[in-house]
């Protein structure tokens, strides 16, 4: 039978999605959506473990022992991974630390809630790209293709910024400064702002995609758009990044090894800084990382730099100033690292 009024489980959703998230916690509208999307897939799952509608759950609908049960039909029958699934924890352990501020009656029942623990999950080895690698990703653009601006300027801002996707997505012409010093303003996790400098390659890269692009609209919309002129998603570069590392394996064969997606650019611009000597301090700024504990990762994951530092380590240590990258060599770069 459905409620004549919201029951008190409709009500805190209410408050936590159309107050709290936004307007105290001020999230943005893309970390509601997740977390809306969360709770879609609890109500739907809560409704059908008690044989009710959605309209009808109540707060004691939601115990600990349904939230158990609720990561395991995550796991087990819509083959989340156990990243998914600690999201989704996240998402509601947020909800009930809310409702037991709320509602004082539901503190006992939150505390169990947030008992329920984040799981640990197999630990994969970071993937990111080589030298070549890139560039041989750079060469399958097609000068047939109709959106090859588009593609290699997405390439090489994604290597050389090492942006998540979706900062690379909202990236709109005001964002880029293409006069020297040329860099691009990223708006990051937390509504933070950082800025990158940009190779001349890159930056010509993106003069000329911005040529290519109606002024009408160069400032309205994100420079990244499909070929409907809408803006591109992340499903869709996604998509672009495994078909160029498709058409580049036969000049990079062991990218057939690799997983290609846009955090493996993000991946390949930190391992490659640690590698032209750069702090980790200073990749973390460039990262937009929280913490530098964060950073730390890549200095455990690249081989290549463990080799190098034993070379240099033995009875006959020697340097060739020819490994010295562009990124240690070029001033202008260096200065910009130094600043960020």
């Amino acid at each position: 039978m459905t409620p004549s009024c919201p029951t008190k489980f409709a009500t805190a959703l209410r408050a936590f999605f159309a107050q709290h998230l936004p307007l105290t916690r001020g999230l943005s509208p893309r970390t509601v959506s997740s977390y809306r999307d969360t709770f879609v897939l609890l109500l739907r799952f809560l409704a059908a473990r008690n044989g009710c509608g959605v309209v009808d759950l109540e707060l004691q609908h939601l115990r600990a022992d349904d939230l158990l049960a609720f990561l395991d039909h995550l796991e087990t029958e819509r083959k989340n991974s156990v990243a998914t699934r600690n999201a989704r924890l996240a998402a509601i352990h947020a909800f009930a630390r809310f409702l037991a501020t709320r509602d004082p009656e539901q503190v006992e029942e939150a505390q169990r809630l947030l008992a329920v623990p984040i799981k640990r999950g197999p630990t994969r080895a970071v993937d990111y790209l080589e030298g070549d690698e890139i560039g041989a990703m750079l060469e399958a653009v097609s000068p047939q293709r109709q959106d090859r601006v588009r593609d290699r300027a997405l390439l090489l801002t994604l290597f050389n910024t090492g942006a998540r996707v979706q900062e690379l997505l909202d990236l709109r012409a005001s964002d880029l400064q293409l006069d020297r010093p040329t860099f691009v303003r990223l708006r990051g996790k937390g509504r933070k702002e950082r800025l990158c400098p940009l190779w001349p390659e890159t930056a010509n890269a993106l003069r000329a995609l911005l040529g290519v692009t109606p002024a009408s609209t160069a400032d309205a919309l994100p420079i990244f758009r499909n070929h409907r002129g809408e803006p591109m998603t992340r499903f869709g570069v996604r998509y672009l990044l495994r078909c160029y590392a498709a058409r580049a394996r036969t000049a990079a064969p062991s990218l057939a090894a690799k997983r290609v997606h846009p955090h493996t650019y993000r991946h390949s611009a930190a391992v490659h800084l640690l590698r032209a000597g750069v702090d980790l301090v200073t990749i973390s700024h460039w990262l937009g990382h929280a913490s530098v504990e964060t950073t730390n990762r890549y200095a455990a994951i690249d081989l290549e730099t463990k080799r190098q530092a034993l070379e240099r380590a033995g009875p006959v240590a020697a340097v060739s100033e020819s490994t010295v990258t562009a990124w240690r060599t070029d001033a202008s770069v260096l200065e910009w690292l130094e600043a960020l």
